[in-house]
């Protein structure tokens, strides 16, 4: 098209142009658009349950009294269990993030309430409580600090992806349930957390091996060299005379 036919053409013309070149970007950007994970489900909740009442709908941005979990969070309780036969742990570090205040650190200043929150009731309910807060810090769930309330005052909790590869590493998790904790990471985009204490420890054993090294090549302080032990004056034998 020359510069004479283009300017024969009706004024809008470029405009036209410029309105389907922006359809055609915007079309191309809505094929590679992925719904997210709750579009979907809205979609579906319209399918399947269009009738339901609001009333019945809990959603975290309508409602309050949620805290943030990690979906691995599930595997996480059935490895758990699995080393605490007789004695299953993972419901009391569920019971502990859903009191956590979108922070890992919690004050349990009345244990009774946190063990009848995770099922114990009776005359020895914080005592069984405590046995098997003791197993989640035995296999890294979590952290404690003494106060006011006992052992348990001040609880930290760790990164439970990052507990679950220290009990693979230290032959705690069956490949079954391991090999799920695996698939599950890069679902829900943690694969990061997998790599990052991996990370950290390979960091932690550089440093430990360095610190070795040098004491082993340290050189070695001389004795101390032993001081002689001190003299007793010569007494005066005294005489007449000089008395």
């Amino acid at each position: 098209m020359t510069v004479c036919q283009c300017q024969q053409m009706p004024g809008n013309w470029a405009q036209q142009k410029s309105d389907q070149g922006l359809e055609m970007a915007n079309a191309k950007q809505s094929a590679k658009r992925r719904l997210t994970m709750a579009e979907r489900a809205q979609q579906l909740m319209l399918v399947h349950f269009p009738d339901i009442a609001d009333a019945w709908k809990w959603t975290r941005k309508t409602h309050d009294g949620f805290s943030t979990i990690p979906r691995t969070l599930p595997i996480a309780m059935q490895a758990i269990d699995a080393q605490s036969k007789g004695q299953p742990a993972g419901h009391v570090l569920f019971c502990l993030w859903a009191r956590s205040p979108d922070h890992p650190v919690i004050t349990i200043e009345n244990p009774s309430t946190f063990a009848a929150e995770a099922g114990f009731l009776g005359e020895r309910a914080v005592d069984t409580w405590r046995r098997r807060m003791k197993k989640l810090r035995e296999l890294q769930f979590i952290l404690t600090k003494p106060g006011a309330s006992g052992e348990f005052h001040y609880v930290m909790l760790t990164n439970p992806n990052a507990a679950v590869e220290w009990m693979r590493n230290h032959g705690k998790v069956q490949d079954g349930l391991y090999s799920r904790f695996i698939e599950r990471l890069p679902e829900v985009g943690a694969y990061g957390d997998f790599e990052a204490i991996r990370n950290y420890w390979a960091l932690q054993a550089a440093i430990k091996a360095e610190a070795e090294k040098n004491a082993a090549t340290a050189s070695p302080l001389p004795p101390p060299v032993p001081l002689a032990p001190p003299t007793k004056p010569k007494r005066i034998k005294r005489t007449k005379a000089n008395a």
